[in-house]
């Protein structure tokens, strides 16, 4: 098997296990949170999961451990990184709580949206023709599976419209770290996770820590230990799914991750659906199809723009120097001066 290959191969079972890791989370995160319906206390549990699981694995696994970055470099990146994962955390499972898991992520498949719209506010990039037409399903598909909710919620859909911000912001930059210091993707997951947990600590005391002590009366039976054994084994699977999502966007490209990202979506959604069974209409099935192909095509269209840029043509250059000037000449015999005098076309 040539590396080329085995890359490929191990690209593609990584995004395997992803979607199988992803799937439990949700419907495990679901079944928590109908139970236990604090999406503070459970985003702490994952921040703490991987905060405390990390660092001894990572050594075990042979993680490299130093980089060096600078404190304004941190500040500037590192720190908003953190704030945002644990804020689009929490917004996910305010979500989650408040409305099924397929329709969470039918509203999560507007992530193309926010992809174009963000990419031309902070990069500048303008997209083609057939991307701007591919955001159209999209939108009409998550029109139609809001209207035609079933357990509809303004809260739930102001969330997952926010964490789906705040998960595009985080799939840029983090992609500029990564590429900006040479960290390991992991040990930049491990330092995110510490840095959130500090940060988050002071919010989980203000809104659920008191309420589970003071409120609650949180009292040990049968009930409370499932509620236990769910916090722990959502805990494990978010952090492998960090671990796994981070691995795979380290890999490939932010296109070719787009692409894996959406093609979860549509796996969770389906296992969601099979595994708890939320009711739903077939015009709420509609529209998440739609939304779902809307994204497919947004993908295609912008791997077929990517190709186009790819096959532009360039005439070759050749190179020559002169006494007084540097220039290339092309297989056209034209010529464009460096620092001489004349310039023309190439």
């Amino acid at each position: 098997m040539g590396l080329a290959s085995k890359e490929v191969f191990t690209v593609a079972l990584l995004c395997c296990v992803w979607y199988v890791v992803s799937s439990g989370s949700n419907v495990v995160g679901k079944t928590l949170l109908n139970q236990f319906p604090y999406p503070m206390t459970v985003t702490m549990v994952q921040l703490l999961s991987i905060a405390v699981y990390s660092g001894p694995f990572f050594n075990l696994w042979g993680v490299r451990r130093f980089v060096d970055i600078s404190w304004p470099y941190y500040f500037k990146l590192i720190v908003p990184l953190a704030l945002g994962k644990f804020v689009g955390s929490v917004f996910t499972h305010v979500s989650l709580w408040k409305v099924p898991v397929s329709y969470t992520h039918t509203i999560k498949a507007t992530m193309p949206l926010f992809s174009v719209v963000l990419s031309r506010i902070i990069l500048g990039e303008k997209q083609c023709l057939k991307v701007y037409l591919s955001l159209v399903p999209i939108i009409a598909g998550v029109a139609i599976a809001s209207f035609t909710e079933i357990s509809f919620d303004v809260i739930g859909l102001m969330s997952a419209l926010a964490a789906t911000l705040q998960h595009t912001l985080q799939n840029i930059f983090s992609k500029k770290v990564l590429h900006d210091t040479g960290i390991h993707h992991l040990r930049l997951l491990h330092i995110l996770g510490r840095l959130a947990l500090m940060m988050f600590l002071p919010v989980w005391l203000y809104f659920d820590f008191w309420h589970l002590v003071t409120v609650s009366n949180f009292k040990m039976n049968s009930e409370s230990y499932k509620v236990l054994g769910l916090l722990f084994t959502d805990g494990i699977l978010s952090w492998l799914q960090n671990i796994l999502a981070f691995s795979v966007m380290s890999m490939v490209t932010s296109l070719t991750y787009a692409v894996a990202s959406s093609s979860k979506r549509i796996f969770v959604v389906a296992a969601s659906l099979f595994v708890i069974g939320n009711p739903v209409t077939i015009n709420n099935v509609c529209g998440m199809a739609l939304a779902l192909f809307g994204v497919i095509a947004y993908n295609k269209a912008k791997y077929d723009a990517k190709r186009t840029d790819q096959k532009r043509v360039i005439l070759p250059m050749t190179y020559q120097h002169t006494n007084n000037s540097t220039f290339w000449k092309n297989s056209n015999g034209n010529s464009s001066y460096v620092n001489g005098k004349q310039s023309l076309f190439i």
